[in-house]
């Protein structure tokens, strides 16, 4: 079974967007999150978990795509700024990862 190449196309804008430091409209200015990238790679793990947590679709293609990214920036926001909130908070089920399948990832 192929991906939907709509969701393919939201993750691949989300990517770019994200290894920019482009993504959140505002919400992370003056946030340089992309300079540590590298060394905070479950950091980046999480974003896209969250992402792909809140990414719907339906026959027409992705529903959602920029309520899903609002939702990854506001993790990167809280995980730089301790003050900040989200709003609603983070739900159990937005943060958990998936495995890659059920016999393992290596096959």
């Amino acid at each position: 079974m192929k991906v939907d190449k709509f969701v393919k196309g939201a993750v691949r804008q989300f990517a770019y967007w994200f290894a920019h430091g482009t993504i959140g409209s505002g919400l992370l200015n003056g946030i340089d999150y992309v300079s540590d990238l590298q060394e905070e790679s479950s950091f980046a793990e999480q974003v896209f978990i969250i992402f792909m947590n809140n990414l719907e679709y339906d026959e027409t293609g992705v529903t959602n795509y920029k309520q899903a990214e609002f939702r990854a920036a506001q993790y990167i926001r809280s995980y730089y700024d301790p003050s900040y909130v989200a709003e609603p908070p983070f739900e159990q089920w937005e943060t958990e990862g998936d495995p890659v399948s059920t016999s393992g990832w290596n096959k």
